[in-house]
């Protein structure tokens, strides 16, 4: 009888299975690299273009729909087509989530194969909503030709104007103010504010006498010229905005100035003792810091008293490195305790920073990155004030700070880079 022998089947099977596991291996690797290769980046990177692209074009046109709703409201009555109001809340919705997916989708940690189907993806939906906005718009200016005659349609606008000028007032009287609690580049977009709403009305003045003179003519449509009327109206309710939320901001800066002041001593004075009980490599490390901690407060304290919301950033600023390198250092309780304290002021200063973002970001006229940054930003500051845990407030209102700050200074380089050197 022969005698068996195992290597007359073992050879074979391992050359089987070996060949196999390389297949798979070489399958794998095909994959990850179609996946995350240099042409799936490419791939990625022009599907994310388009789609920002198209998240430019829903901004601008949610940002026009609003001066529609405008329009068939304050101008008309409020009687325009439902589709009309229906199609804004489509798009304010559909915008803001397109903004939370674009930033997803644009993650530096995200697989290109992955990005591009998202990105393809959003750019459907905001062709969608696009479609549904241009439909609206139709059928409102339709309804406008069909039932509202041109002269009504001018008396409606000089009504509208009338009411901003009373509520925008007198903007010198607040810049007095202003001059009398602080330094002026405290409230330099306050001033530009100002002067956009004396510009703004008047030209809206000079829309609406246009069109009250095409509205004499029954051969010629009133309709264009009391849009740009309208604009610039909402221009001037924007700069009023503007205005008033820098004027409260400085009131409020220059009352939390002291409570930030002495907060930030208190948490130099818990920072030392901490130190006390460190290795002495870390204590000096941390010792490092908190000098020049004391030093930067002193320096800040100097000027406190006419520039508040400076001061007051400057406070959340010194804080977050503080707590960066005590890190390692606090108890879950002293970080808690150390979070409620400075929770107030950093949500403060996020709220500047996002003002201030917004003021130089204005409508139709930013980058996409800047918008971007800007609703991270505001998003961030939302989340800041809506979570229950001071740590994770505290972490979303220095996200915020970050994101306004990068957002203001992308739409600065963008205003540089163009030629035009005034404020926006």
């Amino acid at each position: 009888m022969t005698e068996f022998d195992p290597m007359t089947w073992a050879l074979p099977a391992l050359v089987v299975f070996s060949s196999a596991a390389v297949l798979v291996v070489a399958v794998a690797f095909a994959v990850r690299h179609a996946r995350r290769g240099p042409r799936a980046r490419r791939r990625a990177t022009t599907a994310l273009d388009r789609a920002g692209t198209a998240l430019v074009r829903l901004d601008d046109a949610a940002a026009e729909l609003d001066l529609e709703v405008g329009l068939s409201g304050a101008l008309y009555g409020g009687g325009a087509p439902a589709s009309l109001r229906r199609a804004r809340m489509t798009a304010q919705h559909d915008r803001d989530s397109a903004f939370a997916d674009y930033r997803d989708a644009s993650g530096a940690d995200v697989i290109p194969a992955v990005a591009e189907r998202a990105a393809h993806d959003l750019a459907r939906r905001i062709d969608r909503t696009l479609a549904t906005i241009e439909a609206a718009r139709r059928d409102h200016r339709e309804w406008i030709e069909s039932h509202v005659g041109a002269t009504d349609q001018v008396a409606s606008a000089e009504r509208r104007l009338a009411d901003v000028r009373a509520r925008t007032g007198d903007p010198s009287a607040l810049l007095r103010e202003l001059a009398e609690r602080a330094d002026r580049d405290e409230w330099s977009e306050a001033a530009r504010a100002a002067d956009d709403v004396r510009t703004a009305l008047d030209e809206a003045q000079r829309w609406i006498g246009e069109a009250r003179e095409s509205a004499g003519d029954p051969s010629r449509s009133a309709l264009d010229q009391l849009a740009h009327a309208e604009r610039a109206l909402h221009r001037a309710d924007a700069a009023s905005r503007t205005l008033e939320e820098t004027h409260r901001l400085v009131t409020q800066a220059g009352l939390a100035v002291p409570d930030e002041l002495a907060a930030a001593r208190t948490a130099i004075r818990s920072a030392t003792a901490i130190r006390a009980a460190l290795p002495a490599d870390e204590a000096d490390r941390l010792g490092e810091e908190i000098r020049r901690a004391d030093g930067e407060l002193v320096r800040i304290e100097a000027d406190a008293a006419r520039r508040p919301v400076s001061t007051n950033e400057a406070i959340a600023r010194l804080r977050d490195r503080l707590d960066m390198a005590l890190a390692d250092a606090r108890t879950a309780q002293q970080r808690l305790r150390g979070a409620r304290s400075a929770l107030p002021g950093t949500i403060a200063a996020a709220r500047s920073a996002v003002s201030r973002a917004e003021a130089a970001v204005p409508p139709r006229a930013a980058g996409l990155n800047a918008r971007v940054r800007l609703d991270a930003a505001r998003h961030e500051l939302a989340s800041a004030r809506q979570t229950q845990d001071p740590v994770e407030a505290l972490d979303a209102a220095r996200r915020a700070i970050r994101h306004a700050e990068d957002a203001k200074a992308l739409a600065d380089y963008r205003r540089l880079e163009s030629g035009h050197d005034e404020a926006p």
